[in-house]
């Protein structure tokens, strides 16, 4: 099992400190130093205030701050959890994530979705009702212009003709892009690129985010298998996929929970197939993030 670290700027309440450069370096450094594998943020660029005032959160620009983190760290993997397609032209996202690839020595990982926020949409110009279709052509995009120079594509909402991305991205075809939800969709998309990131989450946050709840372990497994079984068909015999879950139990410390409790959580989603855990860190404090990422680490051994 490896462990992703989502910065705590989205922990409701945040100390300010949290949100400013000493405070990213000191908790980025930590988590690399205690062996966490992947320091990941995720986007809002225009959050609605209503949105904010109803339980939604602060966020950084993700890939400026994987920017950030990448000269900060040698070994942690940057991740985007996740960054929303619909709202970037693919080329330009390309060029960004492909920068941070390259300055980083091949460590971006993207964790892509669809979105959910109409207002967001509406604030960004772009058509809610075409984020689909948006999200696919830009995946096809990022894909095509990572692996072939020179690249042209003609789709219904991007066109390009002879594009060369210069430097190319480090790591062979781009970084690898596991595509965020829960959803069918989100599923078959998973099966086609590196990996699929669902969440298991309450109800009323799965409504929220316009995605299909996901209860339980034993539900979870049987749709990695499908993921796969769909991965191998659709890519070959070798087809590999990784899993990435978020799951209540992610939040440390957990509120009334037990250390058996969570390592025997950790062992059933490993048996469901799940190669890659996020971890929810606590944003009253720099010092607290910090705290909470050593005891974690010593507790279950990473």
């Amino acid at each position: 099992m490896q462990f992703t670290v989502e910065y705590p700027i989205s922990a409701a309440g945040h100390d300010p400190a949290v949100a400013s450069g000493a405070g990213v370096l000191e908790i980025v450094r930590a988590a690399e130093q205690c062996g966490y594998d992947a320091i990941a943020f995720t986007e809002h660029p225009a959050p609605s205030r209503k949105w904010l005032d109803a339980g939604g959160h602060a966020t950084f620009d993700a890939i400026a701050a994987l920017g950030f983190c990448a000269a900060a760290t040698e070994r942690i993997r940057l991740m985007t959890y996740l960054l929303v397609l619909p709202y970037h032209n693919p080329l330009a996202a390309a060029k960004a994530l492909g920068t941070v690839d390259v300055l980083s020595g091949g460590r971006v990982t993207v964790v892509a979705g669809t979105g959910y926020l109409r207002s967001e949409f509406r604030a960004l110009g772009v058509d809610f009702d075409e984020r689909n279709a948006l999200f696919d052509e830009a995946a096809e995009v990022l894909r095509g212009v990572w692996s072939t120079t020179p690249y042209a594509y003609r789709g219904r909402h991007f066109e390009a003709g002879g594009v060369a991305q210069v430097p190319p991205p480090v790591q062979a075809g781009g970084p690898p892009l596991w595509i965020g939800g829960n959803s069918a969709l989100a599923r078959r998309r998973a099966a086609r690129h590196q990996g699929w990131s669902p969440m298991m989450v309450s109800d009323e946050v799965a409504r929220t985010a316009r995605t299909p709840a996901l209860a339980s372990v034993a539900e979870l497994a049987r749709l990695v298998g499908s993921v796969r079984e769909s991965a191998v068909e659709l890519r070959g015999a070798g087809a590999r996929v990784e899993v990435q879950v978020q799951t209540p139990e992610g939040s440390w410390p957990v509120d009334g929970g037990s250390v058996e409790r969570h390592r025997d959580h950790l062992g059933q989603l490993a048996q469901a197939g799940v190669t890659s855990f996020v971890l929810r860190l606590p944003g009253s404090s720099v010092g607290a993030a910090v705290e909470a990422l050593r005891r974690y680490a010593d507790t279950f051994g990473l």
